[in-house]
């Protein structure tokens, strides 16, 4: 069954399905949002979709009704500084099985964005590429992640302005990267990420 902008409502009919994605893999600073949602079989809305390809007043439209019609959500994020330390694709995973931990309801079976996945607590799931451009549960999980993650990163521009961030949301900006070079990294910025364009001149 497919809803209105072409996603699949389901893999397994017969079962509870979560979908799950993440938000921010990419950026210099700040954390990785990952999000867990089981939606109703029959759910659909027009503006659901890849979060990528919505603009960000359809985002904001969509997360309070995804969060009022969703059988269970949850998001988590996991730390600039973890991601330091685990790497940002072990990052990503561990934000999706906590946020999974934390539904209310137990999913039977996770569908994953993307092509990697650790496994956990015994979830049989399944790696979907593009899964957020697929199946309404993925996109939902995408909506909400990449909501959350921006306005954390527009709060935590109040408190560091240099950057830009509630522009760039920590994305390497030629505005965020000038930025670094005056101003140095915050406790926000992952460390292990670098740029050719931060790295000193060898002469």
């Amino acid at each position: 069954m497919r809803n209105e902008t072409h996603l699949l409502n389901y893999l397994n009919a017969d079962l509870i399905e979560a979908g799950c994605d993440e938000a921010g893999r990419g950026p210099l600073a700040g954390p990785v949002f990952a999000a867990a949602v089981i939606l109703p079989k029959d759910f659909h809305h027009p503006l659901l979709n890849d979060s990528k390809k919505m603009t960000e007043k359809a985002r904001e439209t969509l997360r309070p009704i995804i969060e009022q019609e969703a059988i269970a959500w949850a998001v988590e994020e996991v730390s600039a500084e973890e991601i330091d330390t685990i790497n940002i694709l072990n990052a990503s995973i561990t934000g999706m099985q906590r946020a999974v931990r934390r539904l209310t309801v137990k999913p039977e079976f996770l569908l994953i964005d993307g092509n990697r996945f650790k496994p956990f607590d015994g979830y049989p799931y399944q790696c979907i590429v593009k899964g957020d451009a697929k199946f309404a549960s993925i996109a939902a999980a995408s909506v909400l992640a990449k909501t959350y993650r921006d306005e954390y990163m527009r709060k935590l521009a109040t408190e560091y302005p240099e950057y830009g961030w509630e522009r760039n949301m920590g994305y390497p900006t030629k505005e965020h990267v000038e930025a670094i070079i005056a101003h140095g990294y915050t406790p926000h910025h992952r460390k292990s990420f670098h740029l050719k364009q931060l790295e000193p001149t060898l002469f």
